[in-house]
C-alpha cells in the first residue's frame, strides 16, 4: 500500500507512456514530465501569491486578498485574467524583438532547472550525472534575461536596475555556488540523485541531513541567504525598489510579459529552494525513521512550503538594504565565509568520528563568523531600531 501510494505519479506516467507507440515513448514521457513540472509549479506559484499577499497583510495588521472566491483564494485568477487582457505597451525607442524575448529567456532556463530535481523516489524528470552542475549553469542565463529587459527598454531607469540586479546576481551567485560544493565534496558526486541517497539514513532519532554538521548547518545558511539574493526577495530587493528607480529592469513592460517576469522570479525561488532541500534538508526523504510510511514525494513539499513560509516571514519583518551594505555583505562577509566552510567541510571529511571532530568543525565556523561579523559592524554606527504599531 506505502509503496504503491509513494509510486503512483510514476506508475502513472509510466501508463500513460505505454499508449505510445515504441518509437515515440522517450519523447512522450520528457513531454509528460515537461507538463507535470510546469502544470504543478504555476499552481504553486498561483497558491503563494495568495497566500504571501495575506500572510503580508496579517503581519502588517491589515486584510490580504478577501474578495475574489472563498476567503479571497481565487484572487490569483482574477490577476491572471487582468495581465492576459491588459494592453501591451511597448516603448517606441525600444529593441522591439530583444523586448519580447527577455521574459521568456528568464522564464525557460528556470523551468529548464526543475528537471534534474528529484521531487520523490524515482521522481526526477533527467538524471544527470552532472545535475547540480546543469542547475546553475542554466541558472546563470537568468542575468542574460535581465540585462536583455532593462537594455532594449532604451529607458534609464529599466538599464540602471538591470545593472543593479545583474552586480547583486554576480556578486551572490559566488557563494551560493561555493556553498554548494561543500556537499559535493562531501558526496563526491554532481548528481542531485546521488546526492540525496547520501542522505537517507538514520543515526538514532537523527537523520543523516547534511544541515546537522557544522559544515553543513554553516553552508545551509549562507546558501538560503544568497539564494535570497538570487531571486530578489527581500531584504535583497534592491533591483526593484519602487521608491527608487520605479521596479527597475522591468518597468517598461505590462500586460502578460510583465506577468511572466511575476512567474519568472517565482519559478527561480521554488527552484533554488527545492535545490536547498536536495543539498542540505535531506531530498525527499523524511525526517524521523518511523515516517517513512508518508509519500515522499509529499515530505519534499512540505519541506519546500516551510521554506516559502520563511522567505514570505522575512519580506513581512526585515527592512530592505542598501545598496552598498549588499555589496559589502556578499564580498566581505559571505564570500569569506563560503570559502572558509570549505576547509571546515575537508576537516570535518578527513578527522575520525569523535567529540573532537564536531569542536573542531564548530570552532572552525563559529570562529571566523564572529570575526568577520565584528570587522563588517565596526564604524557602522547602527542605531537601535524601534517599531511602532498600529492600534
Amino acid at each position: 500500500m506505502f509503496n504503491s501510494l509513494d509510486q503512483l505519479f510514476v506508475s502513472l506516467k509510466h501508463w500513460l507512456v505505454g499508449f505510445a507507440p515504441a518509437a515515440w515513448q522517450p519523447w512522450v514521457s520528457a513531454l509528460i514530465s515537461a507538463a507535470a513540472i510546469i502544470g504543478v509549479f504555476a499552481l504553486l506559484f498561483a497558491l503563494v501569491t495568495v497566500l504571501e499577499r495575506k500572510g503580508l497583510g496579517r503581519i502588517q495588521n491589515r486584510y490580504g486578498p478577501n474578495r475574489v472566491g472563498p476567503a479571497g483564494f481565487l484572487q490569483f485568477a482574477a490577476d491572471g485574467i487582468k495581465a492576459l487582457t491588459k494592453e501591451d505597451l511597448v516603448p517606441r525607442a525600444a529593441d522591439k524583438v530583444i523586448h519580447f524575448l527577455a521574459p521568456i529567456v528568464l522564464v525557460m532556463p528556470v523551468v529548464l532547472a526543475f528537471s534534474v530535481l528529484p521531487f520523490g523516489r524515482d521522481m526526477v524528470a533527467v538524471d544527470f550525472d552532472a545535475g547540480v552542475l546543469f542547475f546553475f549553469a542554466v541558472g546563470a542565463a537568468a542575468e542574460v534575461a535581465v540585462f536583455m529587459a532593462g537594455w532594449s527598454s532604451r529607458n534609464k531607469y529599466s538599464l540602471l536596475g538591470a545593472m543593479r540586479a545583474i552586480a547583486q546576481m554576480i556578486s551572490y551567485e559566488v557563494p551560493l555556488i561555493l556553498s554548494a560544493v561543500t556537499v559535493i565534496m562531501m558526496v563526491g558526486s554532481l548528481s542531485t540523485v546521488q546526492i540525496v541517497a547520501a542522505q537517507g539514513g538514520y543515526a538514532g532519532w537523527l537523520p543523516d541531513w547534511h544541515v546537522f554538521t557544522p559544515w553543513g548547518f554553516a553552508g545551509f545558511v549562507l546558501f538560503m541567504i544568497a539564494a535570497t539574493a538570487e531571486s530578489n526577495r527581500s531584504p535583497f530587493d534592491m533591483p526593484e525598489g519602487e521608491s527608487e528607480i520605479i521596479a527597475g529592469y522591468f518597468v517598461e513592460y505590462s500586460g502578460f510579459k510583465f506577468a511572466l517576469f511575476f512567474l519568472g522570479e517565482y519559478f527561480g525561488m521554488f527552484a533554488i529552494s527545492a535545490m536547498a532541500i536536495t543539498l542540505f534538508l535531506g531530498g525527499w526523504h523524511a525526517p524521523f525513521e518511523a515516517l517513512v510510511w508518508i509519500p515522499s514525494w509529499a515530505w519534499f513539499f512540505l519541506k519546500l512550503m516551510a521554506i516559502i513560509f520563511t522567505f514570505i516571514w522575512i519580506r513581512g519583518t526585515v527592512p530592505r538594504l542598501r545598496i552598498d551594505q549588499l555589496m559589502n555583505f556578499a564580498w566581505k562577509f559571505m564570500l569569506p565565509m563560503a570559502l572558509i566552510n570549505l576547509v571546515a567541510a575537508a576537516v570535518w571529511h578527513f578527522m575520525p568520528t569523535g567529540l573532537a571532530r564536531w569542536l573542531v568543525g564548530v570552532a572552525l565556523v563559529v570562529g571566523p563568523y564572529l570575526l568577520l561579523g565584528r570587522g563588517l559592524m565596526q564604524n557602522q554606527n547602527v542605531g537601535k531600531r524601534i517599531y511602532r504599531y498600529a492600534d
